[in-house]
């Protein structure tokens, strides 16, 4: 797979569902979809850069191997975080600025510490391409934010919320353990190492499904409490 493809796939699977693809939406519900989408490419420009000059230069103070397993062990936890999902907090109403840089500040701050950057992040270090990593990563932000816009404004139809996550999920997780499989010593990869391995995903994901469960039935009960 080419970096550039591989960009694209994982984080356009990384953005569906996340905080910063519901934040293009409510702006799409508020200004015109073309300057929600230049806002957020505007953003994600300057944002993924940071991104993946952060990532490839890690390599020049950390033992490539080390990071190859770290970045492929990143991907299960993209996975995991996947299924906890996200939710606005506020952060389409922070700013006010013209519709332009009202969104491209508050989705660049958004961006800062999210998922879909981190990715970014984990991308450049495992394949060691600044400008092919950063546009692949730029473009998906794109694809997948107006995939949202058009689904969720235009379209008004509702996201099969809980497919994307688990199909999402599991691809992360299925590249995070061939990654580790690849980058680990063979001597390490026992088969009582890679069983137990396989149990813990297992056991966090059933954490993580539960907890995502408990919250989302916490903030039912508070908007039920407030109306």
């Amino acid at each position: 797979m080419s970096v550039y493809l591989a960009s694209v796939i994982f984080v356009v699977l990384a953005e569906m569902g996340d905080k910063t693809q519901l934040l293009a939406m409510a702006f799409a519900s508020r200004y015109r979809w073309q300057t929600v989408l230049a806002g957020v490419f505007a953003a994600t420009l300057v944002n993924h850069f940071m991104a993946v000059v952060a990532g490839s230069y890690l390599t020049k103070f950390i033992p490539i191997n080390y990071i190859q397993i770290a970045a492929s062990a990143s991907f299960i936890l993209f996975g995991l975080w996947t299924l906890r999902g996200d939710t606005l907090e506020g952060e389409d109403k922070r700013f006010n600025f013209s519709p332009f840089w009202t969104v491209a500040v508050a989705f660049f701050f958004a961006e800062m510490g999210d998922k879909t950057q981190l990715a970014t992040v984990a991308l450049a270090t495992r394949y060691n391409n600044i400008i092919v990593v950063w546009l692949g990563t730029t473009t998906a932000m794109i694809i997948a934010d107006a995939i949202g816009i058009i689904v969720g404004i235009v379209l008004g139809k509702k996201i099969p919320e809980r497919f994307i996550k688990w199909f999402a999920a599991i691809i992360f997780m299925i590249f995070g353990a061939i990654g580790l499989r690849e980058s680990l010593p063979g001597d390490i990869l026992t088969p009582p190492v890679i069983a137990g391995g396989a149990a813990l995903i297992v056991l966090l994901v059933v954490i993580v499904v539960r907890m995502a469960g408990s919250r989302k039935k916490v903030e039912e009960d508070t908007k039920a409490s407030l109306t």
